[in-house]
């Protein structure tokens, strides 16, 4: 466990030096955090994650909503929701003028080291079968295509799912990332 929580501090040490926070969200988040769902992910789809559904995860025991932090502005956030055998990565979202520069990647292993320190390891997620820079994106923190599902976005769209086992991977020494 101390071995999770230093890794933990130190992508937050990361993030800090480049002037990002990273934070457990509050309530008075929920709504910058449906806008940018509505922005950056639901672009023509019906919207679905609306900020009372937000502040319902915020709530949830059994979900992390995490935000990076530039200053007072959001420069990105996450969702996930832990099952008893496994986690599900939600939502993820980063503005475009922080991308490629480790925010989302923080945000993910934020993430994935909570559910290391819950006893989940596997983790699974969807995104937009046509979303290629996303698929990239998760490929490189080492999630692998684990089929789709057909008109799985507002009957409309076909999703890619992925998953990650995190029993296999190491946790790298502190001061390294994954």
């Amino acid at each position: 466990m101390a071995f999770l929580r230093a890794h933990v501090a130190t992508i937050l040490k990361q993030m800090k030096h480049m002037g990002i926070k990273i934070s457990l969200a509050h309530n008075d988040d929920a709504a910058a955090i449906a806008e940018m769902s509505r922005q950056l992910i639901e672009g023509g789809l019906p919207w679905s994650w609306t900020e009372s559904r937000v502040r319902h995860y915020v709530r949830d025991r059994d979900s992390a909503v995490i935000v990076a932090r530039d200053g007072r502005r959001l420069a990105g956030f996450a969702i996930m929701e832990f099952h008893d055998e496994h986690a599900h990565l939600n939502l993820l979202a980063v503005r475009p003028g922080y991308r490629n520069h480790g925010v989302g990647s923080a945000l993910v292993r934020w993430l994935e080291s909570s559910a290391r320190m819950a006893g989940v390891f596997d983790i699974d997620l969807e995104l937009r079968a046509t979303n290629d820079m996303a698929r990239r994106f998760y490929e490189k923190l080492g999630y692998s295509p684990a089929g789709s599902r057909t008109r799985y976005y507002a009957g409309v769209e076909d999703a890619l799912r992925m998953t990650r086992n995190l029993s296999m991977v190491a946790v790298p020494p502190s001061g390294q990332t994954q």
